[in-house]
């Protein structure tokens, strides 16, 4: 070997060793020891207490949540994440509404009333003093979902203007069982129900009224309750062109079923006949009428926003969220509890952020991207915290490198499984998968697709700006249970738990064990993408790929 081959030899091992040595080398295990179940348990104990009185927004429940978050994020080393602020405010509206007690409802061949609360709920999204029905005719626009992507319009030559759509929840493929329609069993947007209000609305619908069923919906009729006579908020919009309906609502099953059958309509198989393609909206020999009182108070809630400067690269940021409001002070449950504390729901994920706030503050090498603690408000009411956030970001959606949204931590033991939620959206599920190997569990794919879980958490909004996000449920497999005992714990909890007074810390039972194995993964999943240079991607056949690209 020649004199200048040598030089050139051993300038790049230098070389090699040079960047060797600046590259730190960064432990699986790093972090990891900060994590305490007691820590966890003592800020949900504390986030879900009476006194907070369920951390609705615009209560007093509020300040309390949001100085507590405050104090915490700074306890735990995080800077202010909004200049020197660990606050942003969030514009919004509240819109208090009280229904008449009933709905009079009129056909050709005699009248009759439905009871508010029992057989339908409604609302307004509209900033007024009062909405009504006014002997408005009815008409049943199928599912209420206009999808040329699967070319699919419900509204069809129809002319809804000045009139009530009556709809059905989820979407055509759901009820049908036909995997050629829609996504088939996996809700798509176009059934939510935001969106059918919001479909409803540009096609110029007085009111939208959507037909329950548990099977559809997810949960029972009971939660749709909540909203009768409640005080309702969403983003303060004035200045721009948002339309919406006079009123929407919901209708219980077997109240819609008297209605068709009014109509002189056989409602064995009516709704049936709307997953069918080349469906034909149909008027129905039905006029409603309803008044509604309204009440707007304009204010501003908060969202809480702590961070941790990136080393290297300090303008491309991690996200963590997770909601801190719950529903407030409700109608009494049958143990005269009217407080909704939230527990699980989500008291447990805001104070996951805590907890990772602490694990990220204690590595030895710091995070060379820049990690987000956000606590949104008000996703309750529609998700509009983390939506604010996603319309004027604190940090460009173009350098955000992902999302990681924590809505409700496991509060009892280890399972073996992780449950992703939204199959095949984006790379993150291979980082969720391999952070669950090296840890001796597995990922899982959600057991009920049709339950839309992937639209319902503040997620979604990041999404929906082209930001990859990462979404999970509680594992199902525990360990030292038969089979079936985790889905037994899901369906308990949604049947007796899921937005009632109930939802609240129990000492004796919530070991958090599961909850901080989750939380782990997730960290794991922070930590690597804080120190890699690459951006995870939507996959192929994800409906927010392309909004990414266009950045």
């Amino acid at each position: 070997m020649n004199l200048k081959i040598k030089l050139l030899v051993f300038s790049a091992l230098i070389s090699l060793a040079a960047c060797n040595q600046s590259k730190p080398k960064i432990s699986d295990e790093d972090g990891l020891a900060a994590f305490n179940a007691d820590s966890l348990k003592l800020h949900v104990a504390e986030l879900s207490h009476d006194s907070l009185q369920g951390r609705k927004p615009f209560t007093p429940g509020e300040t309390k949540t949001i100085a507590y978050l405050q104090k915490q994020f700074k306890a735990a080393g995080l800077e202010p994440g909004n200049g020197e602020s660990y606050i942003q405010e969030v514009p919004m509206v509240n819109i208090q509404t009280t229904a008449a007690a009933d709905m009079q409802v009129t056909t050709s061949k005699g009248s009759f009333k439905l009871k508010g609360f029992d057989d339908y709920v409604i609302w307004t999204d509209k900033i007024t003093d009062k909405v009504s029905f006014d002997n408005d005719e009815v008409v049943f626009a199928g599912y209420g979902v206009v999808a040329p992507d699967y070319n699919w319009n419900d509204y069809a030559g129809l002319d809804v203007k000045g009139k009530i759509v009556m709809v059905m929840v989820n979407d055509p493929g759901f009820a049908a069982g036909d995997s050629s329609l829609f996504k088939g069993k996996t809700m798509t947007y176009y059934g939510r129900w935001t969106y059918k209000y919001e479909e409803a609305a540009r096609q110029g619908a007085k009111g939208c009224l959507i037909v329950h069923t548990t099977e559809g919906a997810s949960y029972p009729f009971t939660v749709v309750q909540n909203n009768w006579n409640a005080s309702k908020l969403r983003l303060d919009d004035r200045g721009k062109s948002n339309v919406y309906t006079d009123i929407n609502g919901w209708l219980s099953l077997p109240a819609a079923k008297k209605l068709v059958a009014a109509a002189g309509q056989d409602s064995t198989n009516f709704f049936a006949q709307a997953d069918k393609k080349g469906f034909k909206p149909l008027a129905l020999d039905l006029k409603l009428s309803t008044r509604v009182a309204v009440k707007t108070i304009f204010n501003k809630s908060q969202n809480v926003i702590g961070k941790i400067t990136g080393t290297k690269r300090p303008d491309e940021v991690i996200i963590y969220t997770s909601h801190w409001d719950h529903l407030g002070i409700g109608k009494p449950d049958e143990t005269a509890d009217s407080i909704y504390n939230g527990a699980f729901d989500n008291a447990s994920g805001t104070a996951g952020l805590i907890e990772l706030a602490r694990a990220f503050k204690s590595m030895k090498v710091q995070p060379e991207r820049t990690i987000i603690l956000l606590a949104v408000t008000a996703e309750e009411q529609g998700l509009w915290g983390s939506a604010y956030y996603a319309q004027n970001p604190i940090y460009p959606t173009s350098k955000t490198v992902a999302n990681i949204n924590i809505d409700g931590l496991n509060p009892f033991g280890k399972t073996k499984d992780i449950i992703i939620v939204g199959e095949g959206q984006s790379e993150l599920e291979e980082y969720l998968k391999e952070a669950a190997e090296k840890a001796g569990r597995v990922i899982a794919f959600e057991n009920h697709p049709e339950a839309g879980y992937y639209y319902r958490s503040d997620h979604f909004n990041f999404a929906k700006v082209g930001v990859p996000a990462l979404y999970t449920s509680n594992g199902i497999d525990v360990i030292g249970k038969e089979p079936g005992y985790g889905e037994k714990q899901d369906a308990e909890y949604t049947e007796k738990h899921y937005h009632r007074p109930s939802d609240e810390f129990d000492s004796a039972t919530w070991t958090f064990e599961g909850g901080l194995d989750d939380l782990k993964l997730f960290f794991q999943v922070g930590k690597r993408l804080a120190f890699e240079e690459k951006m995870p991607q939507w996959k192929n056949g994800s409906e927010f790929k392309a909004i990414r690209e266009k950045k």
